[in-house]
């Protein structure tokens, strides 16, 4: 059985020429709260734009996997795990969101980013949008 682990490991960019968006959603994130030690459960959000590395799946799981008996607040933990993909990888662009499960009456979410020194984004190009669920074409641009 795979051991949760602190390393992160990279892959070369494949196409380090261009601009490309990779989100990851991460629905299983678990930490203990620092007062409490009751299990904070939430649903982790990773997008980013990378420059000369990626992270690796796996590792990225393990890494997940290894706060699930360590206590830290919210805020505390959005950030760490920004700043140890942030140091992995250096992106031209990264941002965590962390959406915590309701404690105590209270939902929060925690978005945190990294932007690369002198980097700026494109304009977004929005193209007509055809049914993801449809293997055939209508006709209809949504």
């Amino acid at each position: 059985m795979a051991q949760s682990s602190k390393v992160l490991e990279t892959f070369p960019n494949p196409a380090p020429g261009r601009d490309y968006a990779i989100h990851m959603r991460i629905p299983e994130f678990t930490c203990l709260c620092p007062k409490t030690g009751q299990p904070d459960f939430a649903e982790l959000a990773l997008d980013y734009v990378p420059d000369g590395l990626c992270v690796e799946l796996k590792s990225l799981k393990l890494y997940i996997w290894s706060f699930r008996n360590e206590g830290r607040f919210h805020e505390a933990v959005t950030n760490e795990i920004l700043e140890d993909l942030v140091k992995a990888t250096a992106p031209r662009f990264m941002r965590l969101t962390a959406k915590f499960f309701v404690r105590g009456g209270i939902f929060t979410t925690v978005v945190a980013e990294h932007r690369k020194a002198g980097w700026e984004a494109h304009t977004r190009v929005d193209l007509a949008r055809f049914d993801s669920q449809s293997s055939t074409n209508t006709g209809e641009a949504r």
